[in-house]
């Protein structure tokens, strides 16, 4: 469709992604010494840019893009002069690199909102090691906290590869920054206000602002009945979509009581409604310049928002279709413009789901479930209600993962690689994988005693198998943010147990079946520990192991873990953190982002 077309990539994607930036530092003494370093440090700078551009990419799946510095960095000069090039150039990420001394606070990246990393070549011919003490330390009395990487084994002078454990810091370095710098200057867009009195979704502007240097916006539900009502979308488009609506999501049955079920003249309706809502709301996110030709150019504009929350419940669905359809298509990989990138939208306005939301779909480039934390099914109970005693990565008891409001489409695990259920890159998702994902899914008329207005709600079982991460943001008064993480897998139930437990809930909302991974100690002593301490009624959901990933980036932000179940050899932090105690990595967590700060406070 040619109207999304142009919403997508001149709109979307409009303005230039962040770029990394490669600092090739050196031992500034000329007359044989730096003479004698320059290829091998600019060497180094090259082969980190190249290992960036073949394993990163940005959101709209191209690769990431590096710039160099262009000298070696010597002193605070041509420190300066690499500034000011990474400053034209949109530099959001900085490492230094180097093989050798150098000075340590003449050579520095002072920019304190840019995260930075140094990477000490690990070589006995040039203390590249001792440069990378000397600057972190630099770093840390200045208040930049700084990442610290430096190669288990020691190489060779001319050596010019990387490492297996130096690499995995680079990328993981790497992709938590790009989160951050891609985050700064975008919007949160709040349609709608306060649902149910869920705290997430009384949008805190100052989270927003402080940590993650994003601003939040804010439009009444209103905005959708004007635009529905006076025609402010894309007619053509619309059309389309009401066509391939009808041709590929299959509505299924309706469980409300004959005395208040509508009639198949209001499901009909309900069906025009929800497809204008979700062009209303992605255009309300990004824009789109059809607008502009239909005459709406203020409209046209969109909100520059990466992540979204609808109100829905009860203002609106009290007498409106809900905002299951516009949330699930829009959190999916594919509509009826074909595969795209997913957007961000967090049911409920939960802007702190959204958030996390937010992180795994950058870190990832991967579509995420939005879904309750609804209830812990021991072994036991699960035998008393089905006789069915739980097994493999289930044994230890489940979390029923299910929401009143939508999950995305690519949850089904009807995506595969290796031939393993999975979520992915929607560079990487067949035709034949999105029609599956529509397949496995049916549309169940709204729950009227919930949802006066009607409309329809998502209901499909994600595969079993999946390698998974939930995690969220919980605000505390006197604390600030912290995050919550718990890797784990998704687990197939047979088909009768399957059934039994949802019916005991609400059978018309998606549901996934998460086993965490228990490490014997705190909150993952049990999968009911996990639950228990579980911080809101909210969680979010990403494809793949990806906690250390998540730790990172907090630590970027300045936002402390208070649990998490990844290996402790995996998780990546500043340098800086080991100063505020070693024995206590959480404790320490906690007092170095108290210490530091708020990322743009």
């Amino acid at each position: 469709m040619e109207g999304l077309a142009v919403a997508d990539i001149r709109t979307r994607f409009e303005s230039s992604f962040p770029k990394i930036g490669i600092r090739p530092a050196i031992d500034g003494r000329r007359k044989g010494i730096r003479e004698s370093l320059e290829e091998q440090t600019m060497e180094m700078a090259r082969s980190v840019a190249k290992l960036f551009s073949e394993n990163l990419r940005y959101p709209n799946g191209e690769p990431v893009e590096c710039v160099i510095a262009d000298t070696c960095i010597g002193g605070v000069a041509e420190a300066a002069a690499c500034g000011t090039k990474f400053a034209r150039e949109n530099v959001g990420v900085s490492i230094t690199v180097t093989p050798c001394w150098c000075y340590g606070t003449e050579t520095i990246d002072l920019d304190p909102s840019i995260p930075k990393a140094v990477w000490g070549f690990n070589g006995t011919e040039r203390p590249g090691a001792v440069y990378l003490a000397a600057v972190l330390s630099g770093y840390a009395q200045k208040g930049l906290p700084a990442f610290g990487i430096y190669g288990n084994e020691v190489q060779d002078t001319g050596d010019m590869s990387i490492p297996s454990d130096v690499r995995d810091k680079l990328l993981g370095f790497a992709r938590a920054g790009l989160v951050v710098a891609y985050m700064k200057g975008k919007t949160y867009l709040s349609m709608g206000s306060v649902s149910m009195g869920i705290a997430g979704s009384i949008v805190n502007d100052a989270f927003f602002q402080e940590y993650l240097g994003m601003r939040t916006d804010y439009v009444d539900m209103t905005e959708f009945v004007r635009r529905m009502e006076q025609g402010i979308y894309d007619p053509a488009e619309y059309e389309l979509a009401l066509e391939w609506v009808k041709k590929n999501c299959l509505e299924g049955p309706d469980n409300n009581p004959d005395s208040i079920r509508t009639t198949r003249e209001q499901k009909d309706k309900d069906w025009e409604t929800v497809v204008k809502m979700t062009q209303i709301a992605r255009d309300l996110m990004v824009g789109n310049p059809r607008l502009d030709e239909l005459g709406y150019g203020e409209e046209a504009l969109g909100h520059n928002a990466i992540v979204s929350g609808f109100q829905g419940q009860r203002a609106w669905t009290d007498h409106f279709p809900n905002g299951d359809f516009l949330e699930a298509m829009l959190n999916s990989s594919f509509d009826w413009n074909g595969i795209r990138a997913p957007y961000i939208v967090a049911t409920e306005n939960d802007s702190l789901n959204g958030a996390v939301m937010l992180f795994g779909s950058l870190l990832t480039n991967t579509a995420q479930i939005f879904a309750d934390v609804r209830t812990f099914w021991s072994p036991d109970s699960v035998e008393r209600v089905t006789g069915h005693r739980l097994e493999g990565h289930a044994e230890n008891g489940i979390l029923h993962l299910i929401n009143s409001g939508p999950a995305t489409l690519d949850g089904t695990g009807q995506q595969e690689r290796d031939g393993k259920p999975a979520m992915k890159p929607f560079w990487e998702i067949s035709e034949e994988e999105a029609q599956r994902c529509l397949d496995a899914t049916s549309w169940r008329p709204a729950s009227l005693e919930y949802f006066r207005g009607g409309g329809y709600s998502s209901d499909y079982l994600t595969r079993g198998g999946m390698p998974m991460t939930m995690s969220r943001i919980n605000l505390v008064k006197g604390i600030g943010p912290v995050l919550q993480i718990a890797e784990g897998y998704s687990v197939d139930l047979p088909e009768h147990v399957h059934d039994t437990l949802d019916k005991r809930t609400d059978p018309t909302w998606p549901t996934t079946w998460f086993a965490p991974t228990l490490t014997g100690k705190g909150a993952f002593r049990s999968v009911y520990d996990v639950m228990d301490n579980w911080g809101a009624n909210h969680g979010s959901i990403s494809y793949g192991h990806i906690g250390a990933d998540l730790i990172t980036l907090a630590s970027m932000l300045r936002i402390p873990v208070n649990m998490h179940n990844v290996p402790e050899e995996n998780i990546f932090r500043p340098r800086a953190w080991s100063l505020f105690g070693t024995d206590n990595p959480e404790s320490a967590d906690y007092r170095a982002c108290s210490n530091f700060g708020a990322l743009y406070k």
